[in-house]
């Protein structure tokens, strides 16, 4: 499947091929952290698809606890996550982070990593209240239902 993307500003877009088996969720701490929530949607790109349309992200190399780096591409003008890709030649696979893709809604993951480090009420979220929209919100954080 073809997707584009874009960062939140506008500042990088690319496209690339994925396929639809190799979506995932992974609620690893390292994810949760660099999302800034309680996990991470990945689309594995086909190698040698990814393409820049424009800009260029900054790369972090974020060292695991086995000691592999992983290079975390992301906007330096609105810090919009783009991938994830090993240290290393070409070809290779890229994690592009769905939520910067215009296909996100069709990409659904088909498996979940690292469940252990999942937070406990993930499990029971549809238990919790929901609204379709944001309800405005307070200077002092309450909201108006």
């Amino acid at each position: 499947m073809k997707v584009d993307g874009r960062c939140h500003c506008g500042h990088i877009t690319f496209e690339a091929e994925v396929d639809h088996d190799r979506v995932l969720l992974c609620h690893c701490s390292d994810c949760q952290t660099l999302s800034g929530t309680a996990f991470r949607v990945v689309a594995q790109s086909v190698p040698r698809t990814f393409r820049l349309l424009s800009g260029s992200p900054r790369i972090y190399r974020k060292t695991a606890d086995s000691g592999q780096q992983r290079e975390q591409a992301f906007c330096p003008d609105c810090g919009t996550p783009i991938y994830s890709a090993p240290v290393a030649p070409e070809p290779r696979a890229l994690g592009l982070r769905v939520g910067a893709l215009r296909q996100r809604a069709e990409l659904v993951p088909r498996m979940q990593l690292w469940v252990r480090s999942a937070p406990g009420w993930l499990s029971d979220i549809g238990a919790i209240p929901s609204h379709e929209t944001q309800p405005a919100f307070g200077a002092d954080g309450s909201f108006r239902k």
